[in-house]
């Protein structure tokens, strides 16, 4: 299967959320965080490098569990301001 080029805005969410998860990762080790979310410490290397762009959400699930991170800190790091600033404007379903 050919994978499509990311576009710039791919790579940009990948670099928040890696930047996200090293401050987050603080002064522990990555190896340490890698083993404690049962990923390996290469994978945790190329999310929090920005290498991965696009990782499944069950990998970015446990590594916010592992960090102590809610996954709406997350998505809210990742998500561009425009997304973020329309979720806002959006009104409840009414019931």
């Amino acid at each position: 299967m050919v994978r499509l080029p990311l576009t710039p805005e791919e790579v940009a969410r990948g670099e928040r959320l890696g930047a996200l998860l090293r401050r987050a990762r603080g002064e522990r080790s990555m190896l340490m965080v890698a083993l404690d979310a049962g990923i390996s410490p290469e994978t945790l290397r190329k999310i929090e490098s920005g290498r991965v762009a696009t990782p499944a959400f069950s990998t970015i699930a446990v590594i916010a569990g592992v960090l102590g991170l809610s996954l709406d800190a997350v998505w809210a790091e990742m998500s561009p301001i425009e997304c973020t600033e329309d979720a806002a404007r959006v009104q409840p379903l009414a019931s």
